[in-house]
C-alpha cells in the first residue's frame, strides 16, 4: 500500500498530494528501476554498486530551475572522480531528455526517466500525485547502498546547495 501525504508540501499556497514514504539518512537506499533513452531499463543503484551515488530529482529538464541544477551537476560531475556517479531523474520523456541533453551539452550526469511506473517517485517519497512529477530532491548513496545524505527542497523553485551536496559525496568516499 502506498502512503499518501496530504499536510507536508506546498504548490503555490495549496498543499499537493506526496505519495510513498521519505527516506532517512543511514537506511539502505530502495533499488528503483527507470528508463533511459529508447525505453531500455536501468536500475542506478545496481548499475553503479560500490560507487558514491548522487540522485537529483527534478520535477521537468525543460523548466529553468531543473535546467540550471542539472547543468550545475553535469559541471561538477565532470571535476568529480570515476568514483563519484550523478544521476538526473524526472519524469520526462526518454526521448525529451536525450534530446534536452544534446542541445544543454549534459554529458557527464546520467539521466533517466521515472515516467513508467514512477517507482523511484514512490519509494523515496516525492511523486507529486496533481502533476504526477517529482518534488525537487538530492539523495547520496554510500559504497555500501546506505543514504548518507537526504535533502527535501522545500519549495520547487529552490535549488540545492550544490557545495554541500560535493562535499558529502567526497566524505562519503573515505
Amino acid at each position: 500500500m502506498i502512503t499518501i501525504r496530504t499536510d507536508i508540501f506546498k504548490l503555490g499556497d495549496k498543499f499537493a498530494t506526496l505519495l510513498g514514504d521519505e527516506v532517512k539518512v543511514g537506511q539502505t537506499a530502495p533499488e528503483f528501476t527507470s528508463v533511459v533513452p529508447g525505453w531500455g531499463p536501468v536500475n542506478p543503484l545496481q548499475e553503479s554498486k560500490g560507487k558514491v551515488i548522487i540522485l537529483s530529482a527534478v520535477p521537468s529538464l525543460d523548466t529553468d530551475v531543473c535546467d540550471r541544477e542539472t547543468r550545475r551537476f553535469n559541471e561538477e560531475a565532470a571535476k568529480l572522480g570515476e568514483d563519484i556517479i550523478i544521476y538526473t531523474i524526472s519524469t520526462d520523456f526518454p526521448m525529451a531528455q536525450k534530446r534536452w541533453c544534446g542541445a544543454a551539452g549534459v554529458d557527464k550526469v546520467k539521466v533517466v526517466s521515472d515516467v513508467l511506473d514512477a517507482e523511484f517517485g514512490i519509494k523515496y517519497g516525492l511523486l507529486i500525485k496533481e502533476r504526477r512529477y517529482l518534488r525537487r530532491s538530492v539523495f547520496i548513496v554510500g559504497r555500501d547502498g546506505k543514504l548518507v545524505y537526504v535533502n527535501y527542497l522545500p519549495v520547487l523553485g529552490q535549488e540545492p546547495d550544490y557545495d554541500e551536496v560535493i562535499n558529502a559525496a567526497k566524505m562519503a568516499l573515505k
